[in-house]
């Protein structure tokens, strides 16, 4: 069983420490998670996270957090993607699970007519060199949290205040500039987790849909 939380605009800091505590309070009979939604602006600084990398943040907030990799922006228009999983219980290595979220993503595109891959050393999915989507995790207890964020339809503006992560004058994307029929965050939500279920092999009356996050 697994449970796919499809929810809309939640508040960085109430995502994150629903993940933490998810995480923590979890044990070997707990359902792995996944869970779609939107953060309003913000930017995120990883823990290897230099201070060169954030150029002008203006009045948008920076907040340090406990995922690897540098620093990165989220704001509505973006399709969030949290994946809480048991890494021995679904036998995957971490280096195995960015391999998947990486081809989910790579999947979906393909789905609407993307053409998108990978890129040596820097984690993530490209289109023409253009960053469309950043992951980044966290294991705690041989569980995972934090996960993957695809530009959809955003203002694309603050990623010019930072290095986006930690690469000076990487190109962003976004779903809306590279096709002509728009895609709902919703529709793209459905797509992702059916492709992701697919590929940790959760059928889908092994699927469970919640609209809220946990409650402790």
């Amino acid at each position: 069983m697994i449970t796919i939380r499809q929810l809309d605009l939640v508040e960085y800091n109430i995502a994150w420490e629903a993940m933490r505590r998810f995480t923590e309070q979890r044990d070997e009979n707990t359902h792995d998670e996944i869970w779609l939604l939107q953060h309003p602006a913000i930017f995120t600084q990883g823990q290897a996270g230099k201070a060169e990398h954030i150029l002008n943040p203006g009045t948008i907030p920076v907040i340090q957090i406990d995922r690897g990799g540098q620093i990165t922006y989220h704001g509505p228009g973006q399709l969030i993607c949290y994946v809480l999983l048991n890494l021995k219980q679904r036998k995957l290595t971490i280096k195995q699970l960015i391999n998947l979220l990486e081809q989910s993503v790579i999947d979906l595109l393909e789905q609407y007519g993307i053409k998108s891959d990978r890129r040596a050393r820097a984690p993530g999915i490209y289109v023409d060199q253009a960053k469309i989507a950043a992951l980044g995790l966290r294991v705690r207890k041989g569980c995972t949290f934090h996960g993957l964020a695809l530009n959809m339809d955003m203002d694309l503006e603050p990623f010019s205040r930072i290095n986006p992560c930690g690469f000076p004058d990487m190109r962003v994307t976004q779903l809306s500039d590279l096709i002509d029929s728009s895609r709902s965050i919703s529709e793209a939500s459905n797509d992702l987790s059916n492709i992701l279920c697919e590929h940790l092999n959760y059928n889908f009356d092994q699927t469970h849909i919640k609209t809220s996050l946990p409650h402790y």
